[in-house]
């Protein structure tokens, strides 16, 4: 499912508790990876880096913790370690292994 970045400027942000987070304001994109990094409940208007520092550290979410959008956006409530690297390698024996074993050959 897809749906336009336009889209989600207003919505409501809530955790898995049901606990309202706020509506998002502004978004970070990554221009160089071609993704989007933090929703920020509070606009980025500001007139100091300090100020901007501050919204950036209290009042926002990175998008790695947004879990589902449609009408309104759902974000896990505890922080989700950054991951860039590939999956390790036990990771891998077990999904190829799993994957062997559901295949099936035609007769």
């Amino acid at each position: 499912m897809s749906i336009k970045l336009s889209k989600l400027f207003g919505m409501d942000v809530y955790d898995f508790e049901a606990g309202y987070k706020g509506k998002v304001y502004d978004i970070i994109i990554n221009l160089e990876k071609g993704k989007l990094e933090t929703i920020t409940t509070e606009p980025l208007k500001v007139k100091t880096k300090s100020d901007a520092k501050k919204i950036l550290a209290e009042k926002s979410i990175p998008y790695r913790n947004v879990k589902s959008v449609k009408d309104i956006i759902i974000v896990s409530s505890r922080e989700i370690p950054f991951t860039d690297q590939q999956p390790r390698e036990e990771e891998k024996e077990k999904s190829a292994s799993s994957q062997l074993r559901y295949k099936y050959t035609r007769r």
